[in-house]
């Protein structure tokens, strides 16, 4: 099963599509996609993946970045990214890909630091196409750590959510104040 905060395969761009698979013991599977020289998603994979054929230097440069990632290391803030998305939706995620590893943010902080609500800052989460490179991990409700990736049910998507927290050293735990 793939599963990715866009919830479909990559639009942006005309160039083909490549892929690169890689696994990692405690966060799972993943699926890198790059277009025209840019990382357009990243899909989590339940199952075994096929890995790309020839993986290109970019593939190779963001998979070892998200195993430094998860060995502790700071996000790679120089990968090229090209998620599709909306003008607003690109402000979104380019304000989360400014919180500091180990700070989260309320939805309502984004969206008094973007414009819109909460709600919509919440849409812009669920459709990022490319999470933990755009931290959307790192957005949460003010009484509660809200969704990930689409889900805001107890399960794969907030268990994600807490590993990626966790590991970032985010406090997350205890309700701030009420709402979003």
């Amino acid at each position: 099963m793939r599963r990715s905060g866009a919830g479909h395969e990559p639009e942006n761009g005309e160039g083909p599509v490549a892929q690169l698979s890689m696994r990692h013991p405690v966060f799972g599977g993943f699926i890198l996609h790059e277009r025209d020289g840019a990382i357009v998603s990243v899909d989590f994979d339940a199952g075994e993946a096929a890995a790309a054929d020839a993986p290109t230097p970019l593939l190779k440069r963001a998979a070892s970045a998200l195993e430094r990632y998860f060995d502790g290391d700071a996000l790679d803030e120089t990968l090229p990214l090209a998620p599709a998305g909306t003008d607003y939706q690109r402000r979104v995620w380019d304000h989360l890909r400014a919180i500091p590893r180990g700070q989260t943010r309320t939805y309502a902080e984004v969206a008094r630091a973007v414009g819109g609500s909460a709600r919509s800052v919440g849409g812009a989460n669920r459709a990022n196409p490319i999470p933990i490179l755009i931290p959307c991990h790192r957005v949460r409700a003010a009484d509660g750590l809200g969704g990930y990736c689409g889900s805001s049910e107890e399960g794969w998507g907030l268990a994600m959510k807490r590993r990626l927290l966790t590991l970032e050293g985010a406090a997350f735990g205890e309700p701030t104040r009420r709402g979003i």
